[in-house]
């Protein structure tokens, strides 16, 4: 018999392992009854013929989970425990946004095809050998993927998909003052009337709380930097190495290197070389918590385009209260000391000496 998650926290607890919280561990047991629910109906619906007839009289899966609560409270720590002690192979783990990129792009070679209803045969896909489905990170901020998540999730539970989704907003809150928001409620009806709607009522912000009074900004950008930021990811994230995330902007993609729980990562030239806008940074700084940026140089007129670019970046990460952690070239105010631009940079100077104090996050 498998270990139960309530121990698993009690004991990673104990060992210092994670630091003992009432509101978390108030949520594990509502995972252990899910927990518990898939290991005893471990295989997904089959389809069609004898077996499927069977097999579709198994029990309903019950109630998914909708837990929400600040950022830095550990929902994402405790999807990954439940996750891992959930003893199935039919189960996937996948932040919000990348899953509804592929939902998108199956959508689009679906219609090229000829489908009348592309989203039917990719929902299917989807489903398909899968009993468990946990979404890290739900926001609904772009219109196409709020008319299509409502569709979607009904199919998805009704195939007997367990749902378990972590949000930084009740559900009441999502697509909040979003285009035509009135065709997005019933999909709020959906989720808790399918989903048990769960706030993780922990006072603490851990993530911030790692970084309260620590380093963020290391110069120079050389090898002694990067094996701190190095360290400072694997802290963060748990040692996670991070996947690649794909943000679909405009019908473009905006690219994240390495991206885990909130926290990304990226150099500089990804984020600041490319030809990316204000609408491109707004969808990161709506997705990422900490951003980790590498190899920030030295700037001036004769790269004025790329400076434009990182002052966006930053504003944007600013007013998002988004943590940068950086390694550069030399200090913000001795970034940008000449020509064209130079004055006006020293605004953002100015914001990224105060984007280093644990105040300003506050």
């Amino acid at each position: 018999m498998s270990e139960t998650l309530t121990r698993i926290y009690d004991r990673m607890a104990a060992e210092g392992a994670l630091t003992p919280d009432a509101g978390q561990r108030a949520v594990v047991p509502k995972l252990e009854s899910l927990r518990a629910w898939l290991a005893e109906n471990p295989a997904p619906r089959a389809r069609g013929g004898l077996l499927g007839t069977l097999l579709r009289r198994a029990p309903e899966p019950p109630r998914g989970l909708y837990l929400w609560g600040g950022v830095g409270r550990g929902k994402s720590m405790l999807m990954d425990l439940f996750f891992a002690a959930v003893p199935i192979e039919a189960k996937r783990r996948v932040h919000f946004h990348a899953f509804m990129q592929e939902i998108h792009s199956g959508m689009h070679a679906a219609r090229q095809r000829g489908v009348d209803d592309a989203l039917a045969p990719v929902a299917e896909e989807a489903a398909r050998d899968l009993r468990l489905l946990c979404f890290d990170e739900m926001q609904i901020s772009d219109i196409t993927d709020a008319m299509v998540v409502g569709r979607l999730f009904q199919m998805l539970i009704k195939a007997g998909v367990v749902i378990v989704t972590t949000s930084n907003r009740p559900p009441d809150d999502l697509y909040k003052d979003g285009l035509n928001r009135e065709a997005f409620l019933p999909f709020i009806d959906l989720l808790k009337q399918r989903l048990d709607v769960v706030e993780l009522e922990s006072e603490t912000d851990y993530r911030e709380h790692r970084l309260k009074g620590a380093q963020v900004w290391f110069t120079p950008a050389d090898s002694a930097a990067r094996d701190t930021l190095d360290r400072i990811w694997d802290d963060l994230t748990g040692g996670d190495p991070g996947r690649e995330l794909r943000l679909q902007v405009k019908g473009r993609d905006v690219v994240l290197p390495a991206f885990h729980n909130g926290v990304a990562r990226a150099d500089f030239w990804a984020l600041c070389g490319q030809p990316l806008g204000a609408a491109d940074y707004l969808a990161i700084a709506e997705t990422v918590r900490v951003l980790i940026l590498e190899s920030i140089p030295r700037l001036s007129a004769a790269n004025y385009d790329v400076a434009k670019r990182f002052v966006t970046l930053i504003d944007t990460l600013y007013e998002a209260r988004v943590r940068l952690i950086a390694s550069a070239a030399d200090r913000p105010s001795q970034l940008y000391m000449e020509g064209t631009g130079s004055f006006e940079f020293e605004r953002t100077a100015s914001r990224l000496v105060e984007m280093q104090s644990a105040e300003w996050h506050e």
